[in-house]
Order: structure tokens, then sequence, then C-alpha cells
């Protein structure tokens, strides 16, 4: 660890009992390497929803224009007038749950660009466009096989007796796949091939988009016109069934509050699940359910200290809501000064691996990461 780190966590331990370190390098560097992935004809979209995935949004977003991304992609409508100034007027913002009933002034305005999900969205975007004498700039989804968003063979019928493809610019027609991360369902395939036929009902070719993360690798009938990656922008591994192919972004830490050693028989934590065999020494981090690591942990996972990452330090006892315990008997008699960081995602302590550990997903983790955390964000060159 170099002198500048050390002295940016000192900084940390002034102000929180953990802290995350945000590289927003690797970020940049995942996302040129998806660019990569499906070649210079492809547009590379981001997605940045939900803060950038608990990440922070003002910093990733930024970030992301600088590497070359022009197409961001967000939830709802707040989400989209938080993004806006924070990027230049050329970046497009997509809202991805399409305008709420009495929004399209208010998008239009602000100049975010709806992606229409069903009849009714399309209609009232088309018929804002007719009363301001504009076609307003869109994206229209099917539904290819999800159940979740967008149009049904009827609703696209629907949509073409009434001439709406007319009165509205649709930049991109686009699907969301289902089981991407599995690259042997034949899911995927049927969804492709689904799409497809719906696009072909439209009354003119449509620039098409159907791959998020792991649909980028499911080869190059995946890629269409627009890709929109988004948790392999951030580390998480799209390919779940090989090696990661990205780089970490995410390091969360926990500071040392204290610790102590303890006689066999002697209980650690709520309910006194984990019970000492043998004479234990227990460090408690600052870092708790309410920061939103999962109360289930206690006992599934283990942290290790980033200067000895071959010594796993198992997290014992049930997580508090604003502490836990770890086993750190292998450590011995190690001296380790108040606030020591102990690497609990990141290099050493993968966030997929954490969230197979718990039975959840790398999504679920990074968006429910806290606000009380210090955040570190790393980039050498703007």
């Amino acid at each position: 660890m170099s002198v500048q780190e050390r002295e940016r966590e000192t900084g940390a331990r002034e102000r929180s009992g953990g802290w995350l370190r945000i590289d927003l390098d690797a970020l940049k560097q995942n996302y040129t390497f998806l660019t990569q992935q499906v070649g210079s004809t492809v547009t590379v979209g981001a997605a940045v929803k939900a803060d950038a995935y608990g990440l922070g949004v003002a910093r990733i977003a930024p970030a992301l224009y600088r590497a070359g991304c022009r197409r961001f992609f967000v939830a709802t409508v707040d989400e989209g007038l938080t993004l806006r100034p924070l990027l230049p007027d050329d970046a497009t913002i997509c809202i991805l749950n399409g305008p709420p009933a009495g929004s399209e002034p208010l998008l239009a305005a602000r100049n975010l660009t709806p992606v229409l999900n069903s009849l009714s969205q399309a209609r009232r975007w088309a018929a804002f466009g007719r009363e301001t004498g504009t076609k307003l700039p869109c994206l229209l989804q099917l539904d290819s096989g999800m159940s979740r968003f967008g149009l049904s063979e009827d609703d696209i019928e629907a949509l073409c007796s009434e001439e709406l493809p007319t009165a509205l610019d649709i930049t991109h027609v686009m699907s969301h796949l289902a089981c991407a991360d599995d690259a042997a369902s034949p899911r995927n395939e049927g969804q492709r091939q689904r799409f497809d036929a719906l696009r072909q009902k439209l009354p003119s070719p449509l620039s098409p988009s159907l791959a998020a993360s792991s649909g980028i690798f499911l080869g190059e009938s995946f890629h269409y016109d627009m890709v929109r990656p988004g948790y392999a922008l951030y580390g998480g591994n799209p390919t779940p069934a090989l090696p990661n192919p990205m780089r970490p972004v995410v390091t969360l830490l926990g500071g040392l509050v204290q610790d102590r050693w303890i006689e066999p028989d002697t209980a650690v934590g709520y309910s006194a699940r984990f019970v000492a065999t043998q004479k234990t020494r227990i460090a408690t981090l600052s870092v708790g359910y309410a920061d939103g690591f999962h109360r289930r942990a206690g006992g599934f996972t283990s942290a290790v200290l980033p200067d000895r990452p071959d010594i796993s330090l198992p997290v014992v006892g049930r997580i508090s809501m604003d502490c836990m315990a770890l086993d750190i008997t292998a450590l011995g008699d190690m001296d380790m000064a108040s606030g020591t960081g102990f690497e609990l995602i990141g290099p050493h302590r993968p966030l997929d691996e954490l969230a197979s550990a718990l039975d959840t997903i790398g999504y679920e983790l990074l968006t429910s990461l806290g606000k009380r955390f210090y955040r570190d964000y790393i980039e050498s060159s703007q």
C-alpha cells in the first residue's frame, strides 16, 4: 500500500468506522474493455441507476463520460433529474421505467429520453409531441419473454394501427434478457429470436439493443447496435461460470474498534451464535447491517488484513446494527492500531464470492451499501 493510500485511510478512520475505496481508473478500464468486446460499430451505454449501483452517480457518471460513454440509463425520472446537471448536453439520459403520467413536459424540458414500455406510455408521449409540434426522442421496449417491461405483440399491432411510430422519434428498440448470466440457457437464443420477430412488425428498421453486462459475452449476434452494461462496469463478474474478466472497482474496509482475547466457552454477539472452543482473539469492526453488510453473513464469510491477504479471518457471531466480530486468532499477537482496516470486499475478497456465500447476488450487495461509509474515489487523471 502506498504512502498516499495510507494517508487517505487515516483520514477515513477519523471520519467513519468503515470506508469504500472506489477505483475510477478501473471503472474506466472496464468500460474500455467492454467497448473492445463489441467492436467500434456498437454503442456502449452505461446503466447508472440506483445511484450508480450504490457507488455514487455524481462521481461514476462523469468518469464514464470521460471514458467515452455518451448514453446513460437510469430507472426513474428523479434519477434522471439528478444526473442531468452532472453531464454535458451531448450525453443522452434514458429513463428505463418510462414517463409517469403527466411527466412528459418535465422530461422534454430537461432533455431526458424515456423508454416507452407500454402502449399507454407511447400514446401519451406521442400526444405530447403532437401538442408541441415536435417528434420527441424515445426508445421502445418490447417484451421478448421476460414478462416485466415492454410491448406485447398485440401492443405492437395496436401501436402500428394507430400510426404512433410516425409520431415518435424512436432512436432504439430494445428488450432485456432474463437468463444472460447462464450462457448455456436456451432461453437466451429464444429471446433473441423473439426480439427479432417482434421488431420486424414495426414499420421501419430501428436500431436494436438487447444485451446488458452478461449478454455482451453471449456473442456477436446479441450485440446489435447498442449494449447497456451495468454490473460489469463496477467489477461484477458477467460470466459466472468463468473467471471474472473485469477489474475490481470496489474495496470495502471495516475499521478496527477494539480487540480482545477470550477464553474457551465464551460467547460472541447476539443469541450466542458463536462460542469459542479455544482461546480466541476477537476483533470488533465498525461495520454492521445498518451499513448494508447483511446480518446473515456471520459464520458464512471472512475478511483479510490487506497486508496479510493469505490469512483468512472468519466473521463470527451475528452481525449487529453497527458492528461485527472477526476471529483473528491466526494473526497471533500482532499489534494493530485502532482504525486498522480489514478488507470485507475487494481484490482478496471478491464481491461475487461474498454474494454466493450469502445466497444473493452482487447487485444486491452493492446497492445495499450504506451512506455512513467514508468514500475514497481514486482516479489518476481526468
